[in-house]
Formats: C-alpha cells, structure tokens, sequence
C-alpha cells in the first residue's frame, strides 16, 4: 500500500498571513476513496529547503501534492525546486503551452513569455488539468504539483487521484470504536493499550485526554482503530479492561 503526503508551501501560511485550509480539505478528498494521508509538512518560499525536502520525498517512493508556489513571482520557488531536486532541466510543456495559449484567446488577451512561463516544468513532467483558469499544474512521477489557490488545487488534487490512484481505493476497510474514560488517566491505562495492541495484530489503539472544563467532565477517549472484525472484538476486550481498572465510561458519540 502506498504512502501519501501533503505539502503545503507558502510565507503566508508560516507567517499567519493566512490560513491554511488544504490539509482539512485533504483529509476529507483521501477519506472520500478510502484513503489517508501519512504525513503533511509546511514549508516557506525558500528554495535551498525545498529542494532538499523534495530530493527526500522523491527518493521515498510516496505519493506527495504539494500546494503553492508554481507561479512566476520572485517568492515562487515550486518549479524551479522540483527541477533540482529530481536533477532535471526545466522546459516549456507542450500540453501546458496548448492550454496557456487556449486560456489567453478565450481571455483575449496576447501570450507573453512570462505566460508561457507558467509551463516550465521539469523535464519529463505530465500536466495537471486545471478547471478553474487551465492554467495547468504538473506532475512529476509520483509528485503532484497544485497552485496554492484551493478552488484550483482541490479539483485538481481530485483528478490526480482518480487518474492515477483508482486502484489504492478502498483497498483495506478500516473502522474505528471508542469509548469516553470519565476521570481516566493514561498512565494507569497504559498497558491495557499495549496488551490490546499484542493480542489484536495490525489494531492501532489510541487515547485522546481532555483535561476538562467548567462545561466538560475530564476523560480520556480511548479506543482502537483497524480492520472493523478486529475493531468489533477489540473494542469489548478493552471496555472489560477499563471497567477491571476502576473507571466508567460511555461509548462515544
């Protein structure tokens, strides 16, 4: 099963000038297809760290998007540190050319080379369709490059998936039990955990403390997440565990 991954680029999210709100958005497209992501990393506009984090995520066999920074102002950094990290030239796409060139008679307006620009990419990349605007993305093996712009990147991301990932869908049926702990502790719950984590292979057990409020009762949802006949028996096992510790609970909502 493939391992997938987030990027998201930009001074405005590392700043605070902004929000981020693809990896919510991510989240939700994977869930959609029966998929998860493994890992999101932020970054700024500084082309020496994106090249190193993109050699890395390219020699790592994921499937990573990234999100932000494929323009052509003096802070976009994407293109130009995808051609370095994979040891490639950037050239003008013809796909990306084609759509440049389709987008600016439908705006009317001439093709310039700062336009054209906008499909330099990394030799040997395929482009990404965009509906919003067609001004493309790019692919490059299994790294999808995406504008920063939600209403373009996340049809985009879309797409990327549908057409290149059909096959990882829904692969592996996951479900997840928990129950609220009221007044747990984690350390007394601990090797309840791991002892369920022994006796059910391939089951992930997870604790999730609140500390309380004025409103809220302290607790802590403990529960176990894998394949759902797993799920079903490991969820009883650990209930009976809780209860033989001291503490009540209540299934959660």
């Amino acid at each position: 099963m493939r391992s997938y991954g987030l990027i998201v680029i930009g001074d405005e999210i590392m700043r605070g000038k902004r929000q981020d709100k693809h990896m919510a958005k991510f989240v939700e497209i994977f869930a959609a297809r029966g998929l998860h992501l493994s890992w999101v990393q932020y970054l700024g506009d500084e082309r020496p760290r994106l090249i190193e984090t993109l050699k890395r995520t390219l020699a790592s066999g994921d499937v990573v998007f990234s999100c932000g920074g494929i323009g052509v102002t003096p802070d976009d950094h994407t293109r130009q540190a995808a051609a370095a990290a994979a040891g490639v030239p950037l050239e003008l796409n013809p796909d990306a050319e084609r759509e440049i060139r389709a987008r600016m008679a439908e705006m009317g307006q001439p093709v310039t080379a700062a336009r054209l620009e906008l499909g330099t990419v990394p030799q040997g990349s395929r482009i990404i369709p965009n509906p919003f605007n067609r001004i493309p993305g790019f692919s490059y093996r299994d790294h999808h490059f995406l504008p920063g712009f939600p209403q373009m990147a996340w049809p985009m991301a879309e797409w990327a998936l549908d057409t290149c990932y059909a096959e990882d869908f829904r692969q592996h049926a996951e479900d997840e039990a928990a129950i609220l702990v009221w007044d747990g502790l984690e350390g007394h719950m601990l090797d309840l955990m791991r002892r369920i984590e022994a006796d059910f292979p391939g089951i992930v057990v997870f604790s999730l403390p609140t500390f309380g409020s004025e409103t809220v009762r302290p607790h802590v949802e403990l529960g176990v997440r894998g394949e759902p006949a797993a799920v079903a028996n490991a969820i009883e096992v650990l209930k009976v565990g809780v209860a033989a510790l001291g503490y009540a609970f209540d299934s959660r909502p």
